[in-house]
């Protein structure tokens, strides 16, 4: 009789758990989605992000080894790009900038070191842009990066008029920076 119970009862859990909506865990995806920016942090340390509008957004943590963050493309009220500025140090100190603007069917981005140390964390181990791999849009859009050492790349802002660096891309596509590699 006890086994009919439990048995009855493990058929009531198993019919219960299938009408549970799936999906409901969280993964780690490595690709972007479309129209966003991913960013993901590989060192050993945790890196802070706040994106910035005409307003500072609140500090994100990216914990160390595999931390993301991940951000649909949006547009700031005054009409001027956004950034989202990245830093080990929780008071914005050797900032990496990742900023970009919407035009109409087109999403301008550019990396900036321009307020980063030459030796910080994130040259030492080196960060990349590149476009999703959805096949869509990886011919179209350029990437971007800057090896482990390099303080002089030239694939990002080094001073404000290396407009070299800044790259257009289709505004579904999802960009990819991973920071250390």
């Amino acid at each position: 009789m006890m086994f009919t119970k439990t048995l009855g009862l493990a058929a009531a859990f198993a019919t219960l758990a299938s009408a549970l909506p799936s999906g409901t865990v969280k993964r780690n995806s490595t690709e972007p989605a479309s129209g966003s920016v991913l960013i993901t942090n590989n060192l050993n340390k945790d890196v802070y992000a706040w994106s910035v509008s005409n307003d500072v957004g609140p500090m994100q943590t990216l914990t160390a080894n595999g931390g993301t963050y991940s951000e649909a493309w949006k547009t700031n009220p005054n009409g001027g790009g956004i950034s989202i500025k990245l830093s080990t140090d929780q008071n914005q100190t050797s900032v990496l900038q990742f900023e970009y603007t919407q035009a109409t069917d087109t999403i301008y981005w550019d990396l900036s070191c321009i307020d980063m140390e030459s030796s910080s964390e994130f040259t030492e181990y080196g960060f990349s842009v590149l476009p999703s791999d959805d096949g869509s849009n990886a011919s179209s859009c350029p990437s971007a990066v800057c090896k482990a050492g390099d303080n002089a790349c030239s694939a990002a802002y080094l001073q404000p008029t290396d407009d070299h660096a800044t790259h257009g891309c289709p505004i579904d596509t999802g960009l990819a920076l991973n920071i250390g590699q």
